[in-house]
């Protein structure tokens, strides 16, 4: 099976049928309230082709890892946005593009090989199918720009798209200027004519004439534009969203272990709720705006609960609820409240499954221990856990009634745990109070 054959079945999530239409309002002013234009073309021209009918439009995607994450998924709920504004949308996989990565102010990309970009391609594809529809009057439709460029020769190449991009142009790029001290290959320099040929292609085969994409791919998507305008003599459109940031000016989808990915077994359904649930609450209403679809008197209330009230996190819980739901389901988004609640005494832990237990717990910080060399005290895995300093707090939490093993207070000082104890055979809740908890998995020798 090739990147272009992925079975849906294979997916865990639900199918979206048809679009949801949305209220009256034109889908660029849609956009503008919610903060997500940062570029366009002519936006008076924009406006007045959409309102003529549907447009047909396309973001990129590059398998540059085996998954997508928060980044794409702003641009993923973009095209979601437009086709349910009656518009049709195109998902481009980058299974050429990828295999060369867009230039990166830091250094060169690291080149995979085709097979791997090819079972990133079909990730990608997999994924991109889990938010758009595919049925109905305005379907949307996946491409892969490999079709249309592995048989392209490099005089070809050269001839029909090189001739079209001035070096002196390209040489002003941003990320181009910022690469010229340190190097930057004939082939990262050469991403832009790829990526434009890509926008060329769509238009000649299927008549889209919109672009959308991150600010920070603002420079190819012009480019794209651009190269429209010299081999068809057409205008078509470009529109880009901003780049997410949060308050603290730090990069929007990074956590401390890392980036956030939708694929569930490179960051936990659990991992990616509490991800949204620990917004900041100078960034929540921004997110909800981006990331939801909520309508403007929701987000609205939720903005001036969070400010009334900040301590209910209502918007963060809306928040996390929504965007979980979007990626995981939401049979997945019950279940990881539920062990929340359950974590913390509001519900039976062995109600959980191993492997929703074993996310949260990881995610709260737990340590390992092996069987059969003994089991430490309650003592120790306290200290061992790091929910207290030393063994003399742990004997005084547990003294004071503030030490649970399972959600059961422990009275036992030297309480060893028994296999029993053992939820799904591996592992042991430990909370100090009602707030602090912590995992101990017991694994194999």
């Amino acid at each position: 099976m090739d990147e272009c054959d992925v079975d849906p079945a294979s997916y865990s999530w639900n199918h979206r049928k048809g679009p949801e239409v949305s209220s009256d309002l034109h889908i660029l002013d849609e956009l503008e309230w919610r903060g997500l234009i940062a570029h366009s073309t002519d936006l008076d021209a924009l406006r007045a082709e959409l309102s003529e009918g549907m447009v047909k439009l396309y973001c990129g995607f590059d398998p540059t890892a085996p998954s997508l994450h928060m980044g794409n998924l702003l641009q993923i709920l973009t095209l979601r946005r437009f086709q349910d504004a009656g518009h049709k949308p195109y998902g481009l996989v980058g299974g050429a593009t990828g295999m060369i990565g867009d230039p990166k102010e830091t250094g060169e990309r690291q080149m995979n090989s085709l097979d791997t970009v090819r079972q990133w391609s079909a990730n990608v594809r997999g994924q991109l199918e889990r938010f758009l529809a595919f049925e109905g009057p305005n379907a949307a439709q996946v491409v892969n720009n490999y079709d249309w460029t592995a048989g392209l020769s490099t005089i070809e190449f050269l001839r029909d798209i090189g001739k079209h991009f001035p070096v002196n142009k390209m040489l002003h790029r941003e990320v181009v200027r910022s690469r010229l001290e340190i190097g930057i290959s004939y082939t990262e320099f050469s991403y832009v004519l790829l990526q434009s040929m890509d926008y060329l292609n769509l238009h000649r085969d299927f008549g889209v004439t919109l672009q959308t994409g991150g600010s920070d791919q603002w420079g190819n998507i012009t480019a794209g534009a651009d190269l429209i305008r010299r081999v068809e003599g057409a205008h078509v459109n470009a529109l880009a969203t901003p780049l997410v940031t949060k308050a603290d000016g730090t990069k929007f989808g990074k956590t401390e272990s890392g980036t956030v990915w939708l694929d569930a077994s490179m960051t936990s359904p659990y991992a990616f709720y509490q991800f949204w649930l620990n917004t900041d609450d100078r960034d929540v209403v921004e997110l909800l705006r981006y990331y939801t679809f909520r309508t403007r008197e929701e987000i609205e209330d939720l903005d001036q609960q969070t400010r009334e009230k900040p301590f209910l996190r209502a918007a963060q819980r809306a928040l996390a609820d929504d965007v979980t739901t979007l990626v995981h389901g939401a049979e997945e988004t019950e279940r990881i409240k539920a062990a929340a609640a359950a974590l913390f005494g509001g519900g039976e832990l062995t109600d959980l499954s191993p492997a929703t237990l074993g996310a949260a717990l990881r995610e709260a910080g737990a340590v390992q221990v092996e069987r059969g060399v003994g089991m430490p005290t309650v003592v120790d895995l306290l200290v061992e856990t790091g929910l207290v300093a030393s063994k003399g707090a742990a004997r005084r939490t547990i003294a004071e009634g503030g030490a649970y093993l399972n959600n059961r207070r422990v009275e036992d000082p030297d309480l060893v745990p028994a296999d029993e104890d053992l939820i799904g055979g591996a592992w042991l809740v430990l909370r100090r109070g009602k707030k602090n908890l912590a995992g101990v998995e017991a694994v194999d020798h």
